[in-house]
């Protein structure tokens, strides 16, 4: 059986198994609103577009590899 997974709050870096409770990655709905508001905000930013080129490249777990190396 796994461990549960302990990851730090993104906004307030405590410790926790915050995937288990309702508010994702973040500790508290007030951690999880100041990270939306550094977003609105443009506080926090995309660096570079997402191309075609660079989609094929990224390997998504779940998802087929979209570089035609699998069988039909």
């Amino acid at each position: 059986m796994k461990s549960p997974l302990t990851v730090k709050c993104p906004n307030c870096k405590k410790e926790g198994r915050w995937f288990d409770g309702p508010y994702g990655a973040f500790c508290s709905r007030r951690c999880k609103l100041i990270d939306l508001g550094k977003w609105l905000g443009e506080e926090h930013a995309i660096s570079e577009p997402l191309t075609a080129a660079r989609l094929a490249e990224t390997e998504l777990p779940g998802f087929p590899s979209r570089t035609g190396d699998e069988e039909e």
